[in-house]
């Protein structure tokens, strides 16, 4: 968490910005902790080339083929909105785990 890092201090959402990594590692089939090429060369986490990823509307490339494979890219999407939410650098942005779950919930119904 962002925050922990600033603040030394772990908050009610410190939870959910670990969820959104979880979730970017199983949509990418990634390890957080890899270094991975940014644009321009630069290393970063898979966190922020995730991001950058959604932000360049690139992010079908980087995606594990298994869940490109088996899901509608609708709910690929809505996962990977929720994990961007999740990965929000500002805690009070981040939504709290019972609006996670209730996503979750909705895309499984």
């Amino acid at each position: 968490d962002p925050e922990y890092f600033r603040l030394s201090q772990f908050s009610k959402k410190s939870d959910v910005y670990s969820f959104g990594v979880i979730l970017v590692e199983l949509l990418t089939g990634q390890k957080p902790v890899r270094s991975t090429a940014l644009e321009g060369g630069e290393e970063g986490s898979l966190t922020e080339y995730f991001i950058t990823s959604m932000n360049d509307s690139t992010l079908y490339n980087i995606l594990d083929p298994i869940v490109l494979e088996g899901n509608a890219k609708e709910d690929i999407m809505i996962v990977a909105e929720l994990a961007k939410e999740c990965l929000n650098s500002r805690g009070v942005q981040r939504p709290t785990m019972k609006e996670v779950a209730g996503v979750l919930d909705r895309l499984r119904n």
